[in-house]
């Protein structure tokens, strides 16, 4: 059964009930991301979510760790492009700790000036650490080329650059204009009564509405480049490929889902079987999908040795020209399968329960029950799926390249456009 209700501030509350586990998942989910962000504060959304986690002027950050750690909780959050989500997950008898815990940092973050350089240190680290990441780098790299100077082509976590040069005051101002009841979002999912659930959440988030904070800005209509490239000394090349594609809205985005899955969503997929089963040339190969309010894309990747990029490139290539010929109805049938097995097996997880429907409610203002949805994915029909497929395969393609300089060259995308 899943309760939904708006309070009287803005606030939005969904609650799925499940009456035969001992966990309670509770998320908050933030309308608030880096496409939110000017130049000012490039990278604040991320840096604000760790500042979070340092306490409020009733809790400091390792009473909040001792608490949850005591009773065997679960704790973490993560910034996007376009949302922020904090969550708990504690045995039912916990549920009050892990609202008190979440409706403290949300609301009253201390943003004491010592732990506020002292996560700037930790963040200046992970941009270290990305840095390291080549196979992570590529997706952002490809995001610039989609969006351009957009705040949707920058990378979430913001350079060494604006983090070492934020001030305390730019983050506090950003937390008190973005961090409003009109962009909330609290979910839970486990064995709790939702309407108790519902006056605890009411007596807990006072924040008030912001409605006059200004919208994010819009996304330009066309890519802002066809090819990007990076040089970088690491061991293999990684490319990313792909088109615009359809909002987070767009009907059409479990007709996406299943065509995803077709052509890189599993090990049955067109990609992995070409590309690694067939061929060997690479170790991970996928394709995945980005929607966004007003924006979207669909894109592939792979990762291969530079020795073996030109015949990468060409088989990518080729299967993507590959989409405008649509699936199959096997290939269809068996992607629907998979969608509904997943699916199926979320739903015996609180946390995958809570972020589903507060995932759903904060994007698409709904909230469907399992068999909804389920309905939602075998109401597509395979003609739905190959008229996308064509669209995809005959849109604007847009590349990204990463690797040594000796083995990265625009001639190389030459398949991609001919």
């Amino acid at each position: 059964m899943i309760v939904r209700r708006v309070l009287p501030n803005g606030l939005r509350v969904v609650v799925d009930k499940v009456p035969d586990v001992r966990s309670v998942a509770v998320g908050v989910w933030v309308d608030v991301g880096s496409r939110h962000e000017n130049d000012g504060v490039f990278g604040v959304s991320h840096f604000l979510e760790h500042l979070l986690f340092k306490g409020t002027e009733k809790w400091q950050a390792n009473d909040i760790a001792r608490e949850l750690d005591a009773v065997g909780g679960e704790f973490n959050a993560f910034t996007a492009k376009d949302l922020t989500g904090f969550y708990v997950r504690v045995l039912d008898d916990a549920l009050p700790l892990g609202l008190e815990v979440l409706s403290e940092i949300t609301q009253r973050p201390a943003f004491r000036a010592d732990e506020v350089e002292s996560e700037r240190h930790v963040v200046l680290e992970e941009i270290n650490m990305y840095d390291d990441m080549p196979d992570d780098m590529v997706h952002d790299l490809f995001a610039s080329s989609m969006f351009g100077s957009h705040p949707l082509g920058r990378p979430v976590i913001g350079t060494r650059e604006s983090i070492t040069e934020m001030e305390r005051a730019a983050v506090a101002d950003y937390f008190s204009r973005q961090y409003t009841a009109d962009k909330f979002v609290i979910a839970a999912a486990g064995n709790l009564d939702p309407d108790l659930f519902c006056e605890e959440v009411a007596a807990r988030w006072t924040l008030a509405s912001n409605p006059a904070e200004k919208p994010a800005m819009p996304v330009p209509l066309a890519p802002g480049s066809t090819v990007q490239i990076k040089e970088k000394t690491v061991e293999q090349v990684h490319v990313v490929v792909g088109v615009p594609g359809i909002c987070r809205d767009d009907k059409r985005r479990h007709a996406l889902s299943i065509l995803n899955h077709v052509v890189g969503g599993g090990m049955s997929s067109r990609l992995f079987q070409e590309v690694r089963e067939k061929r060997g040339l690479v170790y991970a190969v996928f394709s995945y999908q980005n929607l966004y309010q007003d924006a979207g894309y669909w894109a592939a990747y792979a990762g291969t040795m530079p020795d073996r990029v030109p015949e990468t490139l060409t088989i990518l290539a080729e299967q993507l020209d590959l989409l405008r010929h649509g699936i199959t109805e096997l290939e269809f049938d068996n992607a629907k399968s998979h969608i509904r097995g997943g699916l199926a097996l979320s739903s015996e997880d609180t946390g995958s329960r809570m972020s589903r429907i507060g995932r759903s409610e904060l994007s698409l203002g709904e909230v469907l029950t399992l068999d909804e949805l389920v309905g939602r994915v075998d109401a597509v029909t395979l003609e739905e799926v190959n008229e996308l497929a064509e669209e995809l395969g005959s849109a604007e393609r847009v590349v990204a390249l990463l690797g040594p300089e000796s083995a990265v060259s625009e001639d190389l995308t030459a398949p991609f456009f001919s």
